[in-house]
């Protein structure tokens, strides 16, 4: 219900109009079609018109090309009531001519982006209408935990749980738009019933293979019979499926230019644009999958009644598919489980395959990605895999060991590393050594990427944070006093009143002395990393490449001291295209770069998340694969892009964060999902002569 302190102003915006969203009840709670602009809310960096629009009125708002331009809603009075509804959501038209992603914030107090709110986000693409949905995350996650997306309600807010009762504030935003963008806002909605899912969710809702049970889709299984005629009918296509024409051995170029053999992989630029080279001294443009394994696994245990059945544990074949695990990654949103944990897709293919099955699926495996143009096994694959693997193959590498932290600050995935230990260079250069040993030799390994997603932006602060025995701030300072001599001296320089060295801090407002110094340092800590890094794999596997730590952000100084060192700079783009100027001209970072992740998701296959990147069905998320490559293969900066990943996440969550995204390339019951398969054949059969010509990158 609404709140009884909204005040009259606000209540002539808000209507009793009763319709439909999904099939869910939902009331307008601020009209968009009047003359006026509605007086609760806020404009930021955005400029507000009423305008025609249908036969009607709605309002249009010019965002501009800044951080997180919005407007901004608040009740005049208290908090709004929003505890009867299941989410909120706003239609949305793009009169433009490229795709918006947008977004809306839903807040209690102290609401940061993270905490104390939730977050959703929805595309529209140019001359259509999307609706842009938060579905309320509240504390119902004891009911339905351990999962990014529920049943029922789909995806549900990013950020903390809320207390829908005390709402006191929601926003409609861009994310860091590249250039300004206009859109129209229609109505706002409340929409949904809030009571427990609990109670609106019939139980067990999953069933023996690990799908959901109360929809049905093209494809779903229904039976044991249903996963072995797939076998046969995918055994025989795959028989018969023809090989990309024009290449090597390796998924080379055959029919391009003819270069120096020179046994491994390497990088070599030609007129402009970047390639890898095989062994036989061939082009080569990597086109990879990540995580090809299948070791997922969910939390059954603290989930009584969820499962239609579950393997055998009597069984000793079914015995291996529970496992047992404890605690959750430390990240923004743990989901604190532990115990008890199934691979249901391991059962279903023990099911399909046999007792045989990892043998039979590593050589399905294997066949497919080759019949669907794919020539390299990426990241995070089964060792297995990469050790049995017919076709060229990457490794993955992290720095663990007994290496001290940055404690003054922590990243999405944890704490960097303190480069300036003493023992960072021993600890590296052993775990490579034992990293490296089993493909050191084999010339289809095109090398490694070591480390992923590492928090870069917390350096900056993060170091003057520490304590003042943290190795990394003792260099950060005697550089600093190298400079300045004095803690005075730098106070004056920086605009500080620090009483000593030990309690100097970055300052909230950092003027051009200090953003200087910290920049040298940031580029510093970085380029220390860096080299001592492919100091150590030049030294223990000299013929492979090293392919970067695949940024999810950094600075531009950290990057650059990537390009600095790294044979290849990676970066986990999850983005609807890549803009060839971005990486190219003024950009140009002089070494080639890869892409080691990124994905598209719907929720019309009976999954609850998206991922990170959401479409609107399976046709969609083809025609967005096929758009996103042959952009990478446009852009002369790329030697290739990689998806995140072979197979669906759980349907209940992966077990230390809760994802549970249509991310596949298969389902969790080992099905291709045809649409997808098709696109990519398509995309990896371009491929050449796309990143050869050089086309603009107008579509």
């Amino acid at each position: 219900m609404l709140s009884k302190m909204i005040s009259l102003c606000v209540l002539m915006a808000v209507g009793a109009a009763v319709g439909e969203l999904d099939g869910l009840k939902e009331t307008v709670f601020i009209r968009l079609d009047g003359e006026a602009l509605p007086p609760n809310m806020t404009q930021n960096n955005t400029e507000a018109t009423m305008v025609p629009y249908g036969g009607r009125r709605a309002m249009q708002v010019d965002f501009a090309r800044v951080d997180w331009p919005n407007v901004f809603f608040a009740p005049p009075e208290g908090t709004w009531d929003w505890s009867a509804y299941a989410g909120i959501a706003v239609d949305v038209f793009n009169p433009g001519t490229e795709t918006v992603d947008v977004c809306m914030r839903v807040d209690n107090a102290g609401a940061d982006g993270m905490n104390h709110c939730n977050n959703g986000t929805v595309y529209v693409k140019p001359g259509e209408r999307a609706t842009l949905m938060v579905r309320f995350s509240t504390g119902e996650a004891n009911d339905f935990w351990g999962m990014r997306g529920v049943p029922y309600r789909g995806v549900v807010g990013t950020g903390s749980p809320i207390d829908t009762s005390a709402i006191t504030a929601f926003q409609v935003f861009l994310p860091r738009p590249p250039e300004p963008r206009t859109l129209i806002l229609e109505e706002v909605r409340l929409f949904g019933d809030g009571q427990p899912l609990r109670d609106l969710i019939p139980l067990p809702f999953i069933d023996r293979f690990g799908q959901y049970m109360h929809a049905d889709w093209p494809g779903k299984i229904a039976s044991e019979e249903d996963l072995r005629q797939r076998r046969d009918a995918e055994k025989a296509a795959l028989a018969g499926a023809p090989a990309l024409a024009g290449r090597d051995g390796y998924g080379g170029w055959a029919d391009g230019p003819q270069l120096e053999a020179t046994g491994w992989f390497r990088t070599e630029q030609i007129d402009g644009t970047w390639w890898l080279v095989t062994p036989s001294g061939h082009l080569f443009f990597s086109v990879g999958m990540d995580c090809v394994g299948t070791w997922g696994e969910t939390f059954v245990e603290g989930r009584d009644g969820w499962f239609e059945a579950l393997p055998d544990a009597d069984n000793p074949a079914e015995r291996g598919m529970y496992g047992q695990v404890e605690g959750a990654h430390s990240m923004a949103e743990p989901i604190g489980g532990k115990g008890r944990t199934c691979r249901f897709y391991q059962w279903n293919l023990l099911r399909k395959y046999g007792e045989d099955w990892p043998r039979a699926w590593r050589n399905t495996t294997y066949r497919r990605l080759g019949a669907w143009g794919f020539n390299t096994i990426a990241n995070w694959s089964q060792e297995d895999v990469l050790l049995n693997s017919p076709m060229p193959f990457v490794v993955s590498l992290s720095i663990s060991g007994e290496v001290r932290e940055l404690e003054g600050a922590r990243g999405y995935w944890g704490r960097m590393k303190d480069v300036y230990d003493p023992a960072f260079a021993e600890v590296v250069d052993a775990r490579v050594a034992s990293g490296v040993k089993k493909y050191a030799a084999n010339p289809l390994c095109i090398g490694y990427f070591v480390d992923n997603e590492l928090s870069w932006e917390t350096v900056r602060h993060g170091t003057l944070a520490s304590p003042p025995g943290q190795p990394c701030r003792q260099a950060f300072v005697e550089q600093l006093q190298a400079k300045y001599e004095t803690i005075g001296g730098l106070n004056a320089a920086w605009g500080t009143e620090a009483a000593d060295w030990d309690a100097l801090r970055v300052p909230e407002k950092a003027n051009a002395a200090c953003g200087v110094d910290l920049d040298a340092f940031e580029y510093a800590f970085a380029h220390r990393y860096f080299r001592v890094v492919s100091d150590a794999l030049k030294k223990h596997t000299p013929h492979q490449l090293y392919l970067g730590c695949r940024f999810s952000s950094a600075p531009k100084r950290v990057v650059r001291a990537c390009a600095d060192v790294a044979d290849v700079v990676s970066f986990n783009l999850y983005s609807r295209r890549i803009k060839t100027e971005a990486y190219t001209g003024e950009n140009d970072l002089g070494k080639p770069l890869i892409i080691g992740e990124f994905h598209f998701g719907a929720l019309d296959r009976g999954m609850f998340h998206t991922g990170l990147v959401p479409t609107n069905d399976q046709a969609d998320r083809a025609a967005h694969y096929l758009d996103y490559v042959r952009y990478v293969a446009d852009c002369p900066a790329f030697v290739g892009c990689h998806w995140f990943q072979y197979v669906d996440e759980h349907t209940t969550g992966r077990w230390f964060d809760g994802e549970n995204y249509n991310i596949g390339f298969v389902s969790i019951t080992d099905t291709p999902y045809s649409e997808l398969v098709t696109a990519a054949k398509r995309a990896h059969s371009e491929l050449y002569a796309r990143h050869s010509a050089k086309p603009p990158n107008d579509r």
